[in-house]
């Protein structure tokens, strides 16, 4: 069974408040976005990879990063105006050998590489699989006004990362299925929505998605602390 990792790096990166995107922050020497290529480049199981960036960016993606860090075949694309659409294009240009397709957020770069090696053994189990961490906050659904609407129960409640990975045939379906008009922000609610059953396997909380400034200073360290461990 054959995997394809795709790796969707298009987003604005508004809230990290940086004139850099995310993707190319510089984190111990090298671009975000090449470590996060990097967990998937060496893996034997992983057949082709896709990395899908804004069109304006992909010659600088091509020449700073795919060149200049890998020897191996990297399909690049533009993405499209939303994370739904960028993701969409990416799985149409996988071979027909294809089997499963893993998605991994283009900003998670800490992603440990025995998780990788879970999420592939569950997704030949249950086609469609999804990694998160149990809720240690109490969470509350807030009205636009600021008053509390509903406090749900924390312990049914996960906080969904990426990698999330599914058979070939069943994502692509989905995509093809679900309208448009469906603002999503993650690839298993599309499955959730043609009622696909999606089963949740316990992440990382090393598996971080740089969002803000602070998340650049809490990567650095968790990099350093597992560089003094080698």
């Amino acid at each position: 069974m054959a995997f394809g990792a795709l790796i969707p790096a298009a987003g604005q990166g508004k809230r990290m408040r940086s004139s850099i995107k995310k993707p190319y922050l510089i984190l111990d020497d090298r671009p975000v976005l090449a470590h996060a290529i990097e967990l998937f480049s060496g893996h034997d199981n992983i057949k082709e990879i896709v990395v899908v960036v804004n069109k304006n960016e992909m010659e600088y993606c091509q020449d700073r990063i795919i060149n200049k860090y890998f020897d191996i075949p990297i399909m690049l694309i533009a993405g499209g105006k939303t994370r739904r659409e960028s993701v969409y294009a990416g799985l149409k240009v996988f071979s027909p050998a294809i089997d499963y397709v893993i998605i991994h957020d283009g900003v998670r770069p800490l992603l440990p590489a025995k998780l990788v090696d879970r999420i592939m053994k569950a997704v030949k189990k249950y086609q469609a699989v999804i990694t998160g961490i149990e809720v240690t906050d109490t969470i509350k659904e807030v009205a636009e006004d600021g008053f509390v609407i509903d406090t749900p129960a924390r312990d049914k409640l996960w906080a969904i990362q990426t990698p999330q990975a599914f058979l070939y045939e069943i994502i692509m379906k989905a995509h093809r299925e679900v309208p448009d008009r469906l603002k999503v922000t993650d690839d298993a609610s599309l499955l959730e929505e043609i009622g696909v059953a999606v089963k949740v396997i316990k992440g990382s909380k090393k598996n971080i998605k740089i969002t803000r400034p602070l998340d650049m200073v809490l990567a650095e360290r968790l990099l350093q602390d597992e560089e003094s461990k080698r």
